[in-house]
């Protein structure tokens, strides 16, 4: 059946108004045959603003360019060592409303970092996985149709420093970490091809094809 088939493309680094456009152009143009996808890449550098974002947790973006985009949340950062998760679902071929899409991508996350001995937790008035209080993926989605875009945003081994440039996530003590500062990472493939095992048994999915 369609609801527990996957494909999943690994997009190397792309830019991230061309990639948003064409989640949006997938999720107009699909139907009720249409399986769902996981898009793996990185963004080159940008700020994107949340759909009701306010300008004041924009401190001092520089030259990165700062992008108001269709997802919830606030302002975040985007660079290379960023693993982007985009989860393009049929909520209601999976029977998941939003709430449960969130849990289910905050656990799948969460189950990826115990593997590697991390203790992390997910907070409910602020969506994304922590450890010890520090952020280490952010979470924002966009429903049209029935069906989610946007998704994870999973810091691997990236810059930091253009966080210092925003309050993220709306959060102004919010500090940000990434799995490097744990564990020797040999990159954002191979841990996104880890993370997807997790968000198939988490989101019920049988079957994956992987696809360019």
């Amino acid at each position: 059946m369609t609801a527990d088939m996957l494909t999943i493309r690994w997009l190397g680094q792309q830019d991230y108004l061309a990639t948003w456009q064409a989640m949006q152009q997938f999720t107009q143009q699909r139907n009720e045959a249409t399986r769902d996808e996981i898009w793996l890449l990185e963004h080159h550098p940008v700020f994107t603003q949340g759909q009701n974002g306010k300008q004041e947790h924009v401190l001092d973006p520089g030259t990165i360019p700062v992008i108001q985009t269709d997802r919830g949340g606030q302002v975040t950062y985007h660079g290379p060592g960023q693993l982007m998760v985009y989860t393009l679902i049929d909520l209601k071929r999976k029977k998941l409303n939003i709430r449960e899409l969130v849990t289910c991508l905050e656990q799948s996350v969460i189950d990826l970092l115990a593997e590697y001995g991390i203790i992390a937790e997910a907070k409910r008035e602020a969506p994304g996985v922590y450890v010890k209080q520090n952020k280490i993926c952010s979470i924002g989605l966009r429903i049209r149709k029935g069906c989610s875009y946007h998704g994870i945003a999973f810091n691997i081994a990236m810059d930091l420093g253009p966080f210092n440039r925003i309050h993220p996530c709306g959060f102004s003590q919010l500090k940000m970490t990434q799995l490097c500062e744990f564990i020797e990472v040999k990159g954002t493939l191979e841990t996104g091809h880890h993370l997807v095992n997790y968000l198939m048994k988490n989101l019920r999915y049988t079957t994956a094809h992987y696809a360019d």
